[in-house]
């Protein structure tokens, strides 16, 4: 086949290997060798600025004091519930400035009235927490006071609570507060008394709420407003005793089945003769008996005021002749914790025998009680 000059075929070199350049009779440059990219410049570490650091700092600091803290606060409260001892002989408990005897030696009297007040303000006595007296708002406040008073008197506080809707079931301690006040009542009592771990707490439950609930006839009702009550209550050396009626009242085996039913968690026993005259071997038997049918339950007596004894009448409304009993924490046992001023003496019981309504200041009652132990 004839070439046509200029072809490849015509080259006096065609045939030779041609190398890479020359491809179909045309020239292709070579490829240009891959230059490496350039190194890009090193980058900047951008510098936190300075305040930046402070408040790193600062906030690491604030995160290991609030973790010291709170392991600090858990080891505390856990050495405080392992350490906490209930109440018992010996016990020494705060006698509160805010008793009524201690208003009524400032407020003066007499000379046997005066020396009357000034001898009850200073026995160590519970004090009554009434939504009247303490309203909501302002009881939480009361707790503390009193509780900074034990602390500075290293002794325990004694308080009742009394403010269940239909208190004293219409009788001489009539009042109370509705069902949501009195949930915000105890719950602002409660958070009170958790809120001083470190001081030895006694709180006697709404006296007489149980033992007078069958004659009220409303058992059922007080048991689910008392549940909800001790349940708000209850915490940290905080020794709950509910209410247990007294040796002259329903018996053991009635009053056992209406404690049984509201011994809830944290409850530590009942309590037997408050605001009563009963003597202190009745009440213990009676204690005995009770804590028998309660597996065990452990108890506080009142005798505040039995020193004479009960009246032969069984009167239990500012009866005449009666007198002061012995001192809290002179008595206890294997049931009974020990023996506490409950009901304050020289508060009236009602408007009977001469007496104010209840629970007002009464001079005349006030002095009768002290006869020979006043000076």
């Amino acid at each position: 086949m004839a070439q046509r000059p200029g072809s490849d075929a015509s080259h006096p070199d065609a045939g030779r290997d041609a190398g890479p350049y020359v491809v179909s009779g045309h020239y292709e440059a070579p490829p240009r060798p891959e230059r490496p990219a350039p190194p890009r410049p090193p980058r900047r570490r951008r510098r936190l600025p300075r305040w930046a650091w402070i408040a790193i700092i600062v906030a690491a600091v604030a995160l290991i004091v609030a973790g010291i803290a709170l392991a600090v606060s858990l080891v505390m409260g856990g050495v405080q519930a392992l350490t906490a001892r209930p109440p018992g002989v010996g016990t020494a408990f705060v006698a509160p400035a805010e008793s009524k005897a201690a208003r009524a030696v400032a407020e003066g009297g007499s000379a046997e009235e005066i020396a009357a007040a000034e001898y009850l303000a200073a026995q160590p006595t519970a004090y009554w927490l009434t939504p009247e007296q303490d309203p909501i708002g302002e009881v939480g406040e009361r707790v503390l006071n009193i509780a900074q008073e034990a602390r500075e008197t290293d002794t325990a506080m004694a308080v009742v609570v009394y403010g269940l809707p239909g208190r004293d079931c219409g009788n001489h301690s009539a009042g109370g507060l509705d069902e949501a006040d009195y949930e915000t009542w105890t719950t602002q009592i409660g958070t009170a008394l958790r809120s001083v771990p470190d001081v030895k707490k006694v709180v006697i439950v709404e006296p007489d709420s149980l033992a007078l609930a069958p004659q009220c006839g409303n058992v059922d009702e007080r048991v689910d407003q008392l549940r909800g009550a001790l349940g708000r209550l209850t915490g940290t050396d905080t020794w709950v005793y509910v209410d247990g009626g007294h040796s002259n009242w329903l018996g053991a085996d009635a009053m056992a089945e209406l404690v049984e039913r509201v011994a809830v968690s944290g409850v530590r026993g009942f309590v037997t003769n408050v605001s009563n005259f009963n003597d202190t071997y009745d009440e213990f038997a009676y204690a005995h008996a009770l804590s028998d049918r309660l597996g065990g339950m452990h108890a506080l007596v009142d005798t505040s005021r039995n020193g004479a004894g009960a009246p032969g009448d069984d009167e239990w409304c500012n009866p005449p002749g009666r007198a002061v009993g012995d001192p809290s924490g002179t008595y206890g046992d294997d049931v009974v914790d020990t023996n506490l001023w409950i009901k304050p003496p020289g508060e009236s019981d009602g408007p009977c025998n001469g007496g104010p309504d209840a629970g007002v200041w009464w001079p005349a009652g006030a002095v009768e009680l002290t006869r020979g132990v006043a000076p």
